[in-house]
């Protein structure tokens, strides 16, 4: 990291550029900032109070933080905590827009309660449009064929989506208008 020094009304002596070089190495550790961040500090002393202001700059970011007392040093610490912070932030934003994973499909997916409010809102109006309800998520367990017309008989359920113990591939059982139950195997 490339760190500038300024100073208004004060001399940087080695030893402030030390403790502040010591203290952005907090910041260093959370990014890989060797090649790419540059730290500007603005040391400023004015009758008792001692500002420390350091302007970042990585890649297209720029982050500010103001450390203000009446010592030196502890401003110095005090910016350092604030820009530790705003670093932290960032990087998680960064994270997580890298985790987020964008809609594929156009159509909008609602919940039962949403559906049945549009239903009684829309009950004389049929526009025609598809809607896919969510209702509700749960494991793939293996069992037979047999088991799963078990649970689909005893449930309230249309279908069922379970892994075949015997083939271990994935299968939907569903209630057949006659009585029976279907089977799809891909």
């Amino acid at each position: 990291m490339k760190v500038e020094f300024t100073g208004r009304h004060v001399d940087v002596s080695e030893a402030i550029k030390k403790h502040t070089k010591e203290q952005l190495e907090k910041i260093e550790k959370v990014f890989d900032f060797e090649s790419a961040g540059k730290a500007h500090i603005i040391l400023d002393v004015e009758k008792h109070r001692h500002r420390a202001e350091i302007v970042f700059r990585w890649r297209d970011q720029e982050l500010t933080a103001l450390g203000e007392t009446d010592d030196m040093y502890t401003a110095i610490t005090q910016a350092v905590e604030k820009l530790e912070r705003q670093v932290l932030k960032l990087k998680e934003k960064k994270t997580t827009l890298k985790r987020q994973t964008k809609s594929v499909s156009k159509t909008p997916v609602v919940t039962e309660d949403e559906e049945l409010e549009s239903l009684e809102q829309s009950s004389d109006d049929e526009q025609g449009e598809q809607r896919i309800v969510r209702s509700s998520r749960y494991a793939i367990k293996p069992m037979t064929p047999e088991e799963a017309a078990t649970i689909v008989s005893e449930s309230d359920d249309q279908f069922l989506v379970f892994r075949d113990s015997e083939t271990d591939r994935i299968g939907v059982i569903y209630k057949r208008k006659d009585g029976n139950f279907g089977l799809i195997e891909p």
